[in-house]
């Protein structure tokens, strides 16, 4: 072989086996794209088990549930915790928010000092409201304006047309008695009226004018022909006597009060039925008011009203309700109501604001009702759900139970409780809302529904394991047990927990959901005990 051949088929060899840089970048990019398309597969493999799973199509291990804590368990309910659907036996997911459903229990709800600051919560004594004669009474309380009596007020016209030569009421505010001269008209009109008068009474004085009865109608028709133009008996008396006839009309006050309008002045010529005063007595005023409709609703005519005025402090001036409008404002949504209130010393100032106090009586309780004090709570301590009131009671400190009451008359102040509550109970006037939020997380009577806390009759309510557990008792203390339903102590469902504790304090036989609410029974037993007989 020639060496040259020989040396140029080496160096060919080693040609092929050097990689160039195009060859290099083919290599990496092949690299990369078999670990994308591994770990795309394994992605889409936890997707498809994920998948599944949600669907029901495979289930978990019962080890993974139980580790979980998603194993159903008895006694437990499970809820939404955005409440889209009612609790479940089930545990899962919500169909509505796919939001996992949580685990609760029912049982008492305890709320500790320092979250009871965080959220505000305030509670208000049940109290009792009562009036004269024992009936259960309220207070409206409402801010009204003081107007005029529109019954007491007069306007002074011309009668006849005519000049105003003098106004013996000069300015705005003067006050006048009945009868006093109030200006003085001139008046040609009014002259020859009254010489009409005397040319008629002589005729009929004349005894020996044949037509005596026709002199007398006209005689009787000039004497109410001047009364129509503003003079007064008194006035055409004067005038008969006199025999002279006077082209001045004095305008006299009709009522006593106090003139609020000056509509002329002097030397101004007036026609027949121009304005000349306004007057208003004063003696009496009214308050007039702007009540909602439910605080309206309770009112009758003549109900006593006490009235403080702005202007006059320390002073208290008693009226009575005289009107009641029969319709609701539809812009306000308010009812006027007028109230009427002596003003002998005409200390009131028409437009002044006055403060109103009502006293009402119930006028839904039936007449067996009226006889015993009703109970006053806030309207903002009671909750409204549908037909039903709820409120809820701290029967200790931080822990808080729905009751659902009767109720009587309601306004936007105060609402009369008639069944359900005690004087002297606590009850939250401030977040509701959000005791009742942690009602239903716990799974107990809430706003979502009320009807849990309705007492039922015994046995209404036992499941078959609860009566399983009950039968655990003697056959004496099974009845005893579905009377009393409820844990004396927990406020649970007796058998719940296994079988009642049978427990006797003070004499009385208790049972309770488990041992451990024994203590709390034996240290406060006359709270317990009367938690049972309410």
């Amino acid at each position: 072989m020639n060496p040259s051949s020989e040396s140029q088929s080496s160096t060919t060899v080693r040609d092929d086996r050097v990689s160039t840089p195009r060859q290099i970048m083919i290599q990496w990019f092949k690299s990369v794209g078999l670990l994308l398309m591994a770990a795309t597969t394994i992605a889409a493999s936890f997707f498809l088990i994920g998948y599944a799973q949600r669907s029901g199509w495979i289930e978990k291990p019962v080890d993974s549930q139980v580790d979980g804590g998603v194993q159903a368990t008895e006694g437990v309910q499970y809820i939404c915790p955005m409440m889209c659907v009612p609790p479940t036996d089930v545990p899962g997911r919500c169909p509505v928010c796919e939001m996992e459903l949580v685990a609760t229990q029912m049982g008492p709800v305890f709320i500790d000092p320092a979250m009871r600051r965080v959220l505000n919560i305030q509670t208000v004594r049940v109290a009792k409201a009562v009036g004269e004669h024992g009936n259960p009474v309220g207070e409206i309380q409402s801010v009204g304006e003081l107007a005029y009596d529109e019954e007491r007020l007069k306007t002074i016209s011309a009668y006849v047309d005519g000049r105003i030569e003098q106004l013996h009421a000069s300015y705005t505010g003067v006050k006048v008695s009945v009868g006093e001269p109030m200006a003085v008209v001139y008046s040609p009109a009014l002259f020859l009226a009254q010489k009409e008068l005397l040319v008629a009474k002589r005729q009929a004085n004349r005894t020996d004018n044949p037509q005596t009865s026709g002199n007398e109608t006209l005689y009787a028709t000039s004497r109410r022909r001047l009364i129509e133009l503003g003079m007064t008996e008194g006035q055409i008396d004067a005038l008969e006597r006199s025999g002279e006839a006077n082209s001045r009309l004095e305008i006299v006050a009709p009522i006593g009060g106090t003139v609020i309008e000056k509509l002329a002045v002097e030397g101004q010529y007036v026609s027949q039925g121009d304005p000349i005063y306004r007057l208003a007595n004063l003696d009496q005023v009214w308050l007039m008011l702007k009540l909602f409709p439910e605080d309206a609703a309770l009112l009758q005519l003549g109900q006593p009203v006490s009235a403080v005025v702005d202007s006059i402090p320390g002073r208290t001036f008693d009226g009575v309700v005289a009107f009641i409008a029969p319709n609701i404002n539809p812009e306000s949504r308010t009812v006027s109501v007028r109230v009427v209130l002596p003003n002998p010393q005409g200390d009131m100032r028409i437009g002044d604001f006055a403060r109103a106090r009502i006293p009402r009586q119930n006028p839904t309780s039936s007449d067996s009702e009226a006889t015993t004090p009703a109970l006053v709570l806030p309207r903002d301590a009671v909750l409204l759900v549908g037909a039903d009131s709820v409120v809820y009671v701290e029967t200790e400190p931080g822990r808080f139970e729905m009751r659902m009451i009767k109720i009587g008359s309601i306004s936007n102040r105060e609402v009369f409780v008639l069944e359900g509550l005690q004087e002297g109970e606590s009850v939250a006037r401030r977040g509701n809302f959000l005791i009742d939020s942690q009602m239903q997380l716990a799974g107990n009577p809430s706003l979502i529904d009320p009807g849990k806390a309705i007492p039922k009759k015994p046995g209404d309510d036992l499941t078959p394991e609860m009566e399983e557990a009950i039968a655990g008792l003697a056959p004496e203390d099974q009845i005893l047990a579905k009377t009393q339903r409820m844990c004396a102590v927990a406020d649970m469902p007796l058998g719940s927990m296994g079988v009642p504790v049978r427990v006797e304090v003070e004499g009385q036989v208790v049972f309770l959901c488990c041992e451990g609410c024994r203590s709390a029974l034996l240290k406060s037993p006359q709270e317990y005990l009367k938690k049972l007989t309410n």
